[in-house]
């Protein structure tokens, strides 16, 4: 086999090749574990964000931080994380998929030492700065490299790994939260973050086995290695010369907004099908945080103490059944994304979690705070993140990967994990504050609300995308 338009070999696959034998489940596998390596990129991105859960109230103790302090560090990570999400479709077009990927494990693994080490707010606030640049790019850049790695007739369970590697990141920050609360006040928080910066290392270097996304090797004019890559994802040689050739053609087509840009074109003159792609991309994003899961990730114990529990070990480990629930039913959304469709799976999940937030809602009201109640808000939080994890959670970033065009897919994509960091951001930043003004169990009857009318948009405006090609998703969205 050939590779041509190359010359240079760093982005040439370093796994060894299975294109000399025509065994279809040794290609199924190495398009499973090159998308396994992307995503677990995003573990460290699931465990800082989840892990200030715990962490805060320790650091709350040890620093003196006020609930305002608090809030903003919480939240904070969302808004930095936008420096890198706008610039990861620059950065993934130049950089490649793969460089973008282990340039976002080295700002992951300065930001948990950094966080380890900080003696005061100014530092924890820098911190979490350097940790939110890299997990940015991770967040923007893994779900675009899976899509494009990924057969069309896998591509749904394939490309939900992401989220099952951030659940289990998140899993993870509670296991540490409960393993070291035991610790020293001035130390046990330290030692959470301090963690964190290991893995990023292994990452990295596994991450550089990975080959190079076939669809950035096209556009760089590199057409004999991303065929070579494509025979080594793909069902069978003759679906991989499909592909080259259906994405030669996307690379060719002319810009709908007459040469002037990506962003021009997502922005300024979309097409018809842009337009409506970009409305669901955004719409989807939003939905994804407005509907209130930011609020268990990060303030659980909270709404746990709101409810009569008490000791800091019954919330933590109340925490842990949140993020193993959370992690196993991504698992069944993983398996029923390319055979229940994507539609099916975010109109349920939609119309779960608004029965759930209005369950725990009316749990809330109580005057009275017992064992019982603190039960059921136990189970109606696993309730709800349950029905998030098996359709908004995994296949929201399935879906918006890949319905963008590929000439806009880097920049597309980074425009809607824009706009979910900043959803994300506004969540986060305000629940102790709204909670105040218009109480816990009214934020929940609010989310509640958001995610109905989330439901009625889904239904309205997004097709099924279940084992269309990438570059068939102009034509569903002119129809």
């Amino acid at each position: 086999m050939t590779h041509g338009g190359g010359g240079d070999d760093t982005d040439l696959p370093l796994l060894p090749s299975s294109a000399a034998t025509q065994d279809v489940p040794s290609r199924n596998t190495f398009a499973f574990l090159c998308v396994t390596l992307a995503s677990m990129t995003t573990i460290l991105m699931g465990y800082n964000l989840a892990l200030m859960s715990g962490a805060q109230l320790f650091i709350r103790e040890d620093l003196g931080l006020s609930d305002a302090e608090i809030e903003v560090l919480v939240g904070s990570m969302n808004l930095f994380m936008l420096v890198s999400i706008l610039a990861a479709g620059w950065a993934a077009d130049v950089l490649g998929r793969r460089g973008t990927l282990v340039l976002a494990n080295g700002f992951l693994m300065a930001g948990a030492l950094a966080m380890s080490l900080g003696g005061g707010y100014a530092a924890l606030m820098a911190a979490r700065f350097v940790t939110s640049v890299g997990a940015g790019f991770c967040r923007v850049v893994a779900p675009v490299y899976n899509a494009e790695i990924s057969p069309a007739s896998t591509r749904g369970v394939l490309s939900s790994l992401l989220d099952i590697f951030i659940n289990v990141g998140l899993l993870l920050s509670y296991v540490s939260n409960y393993a070291f609360a035991g610790l020293p006040v001035h130390l046990g928080w330290r030692v959470m973050f301090a963690v964190g910066a290991i893995p990023p290392v292994f990452l990295a270097a596994a991450v550089q086995a990975m080959p190079e996304s076939p669809r950035w090797l096209a556009m760089r004019g590199r057409h004999g290695d991303a065929r070579a890559v494509l025979v080594r994802t793909s069902d069978t040689p003759a679906e991989a010369d499909l592909r080259l050739e259906e994405i030669k053609r996307a690379v060719e087509a002319p810009q709908a907004g007459g040469g002037g840009g990506v962003w021009k074109e997502l922005l300024v003159r979309p097409s018809a099908s842009v337009r409506r792609i970009l409305a669901c991309v955004i719409g989807l994003q939003f939905l994804h945080h407005a509907c209130g899961i930011e609020a268990i990730v990060l303030y659980s114990p909270l709404v746990f103490r709101k409810a009569g529990m008490s000791s800091n070990g019954a919330v933590l480990g109340a925490t842990i059944a949140v993020g193993v629930v959370k992690t196993a039913f991504v698992l069944v959304a993983t398996l029923l994304s390319d055979r229940a469709g994507r539609r099916p799976l975010l109109l349920a999940s939609t119309a779960g979690v608004a029965v759930a937030q209005t369950l725990l809602a009316l749990i809330l009201c109580a005057s009275a705070t017992s064992a019982l109640s603190a039960a059921a808000c136990v189970a109606a939080v696993l309730a709800l993140v349950a029905a998030f994890s098996v359709g908004l959670g995994p296949v929201v970033a399935t879906y918006s990967a890949e319905i963008m065009p590929l000439r806009l897919r880097a920049q597309g994509a980074s425009l809607g994990v824009a706009a979910n960091r900043l959803t994300c951001a506004l969540v986060s930043m305000t629940f102790i504050s709204l909670a105040d003004w218009i109480t816990m169990p009214g934020c929940f009857f609010l989310y509640a609300g958001v995610a109905a009318a989330g439901c009625a948009f889904l239904y309205a405006w997004l097709p099924e995308t279940r084992c269309r090609s990438l570059e068939d998703m102009d034509e569903l969205f002119e129809k």
